[in-house]
């Protein structure tokens, strides 16, 4: 399974470690509140808000440099319009490595 990573932010930063930090940081704070407001919206049954939230958390899965859990989002958001959950372990395990490693941070 891959692992979460900072390759494509040292990428995007080009050495620049204040920019890197400002990165990491905003990652940080909006991560778990995007979870959490997924995890809502999943108990709630609101599949359309929930596969927003799954729009919105694509793009840390990316920067996080989660290539094929990216795809694995894609399809997902995508289950969730059609008010399927089929991914929605597998989803989950991504939220909490993403999770696990950027409090390591």
């Amino acid at each position: 399974m891959e692992q979460p990573n900072l390759s494509y932010i040292e990428e995007l930063s080009g050495g620049d470690q204040s920019f890197k930090k400002k990165l990491i940081d905003i990652v940080k704070q909006e991560l778990p509140h995007e979870i959490s407001e997924y995890n809502t919206h999943v108990k709630a049954g609101l599949f359309d808000l929930a596969a927003e939230n799954v729009h919105k958390l694509k793009h840390k899965i990316s920067i996080l440099g989660l290539e094929q859990a990216y795809y694995l989002a894609v399809d997902y958001e995508e289950d969730l319009k059609n008010k399927k959950m089929e991914k929605q372990v597998e989803f989950e395990k991504i939220l909490s490595q993403m999770s696990l490693f950027i409090e390591q941070l």
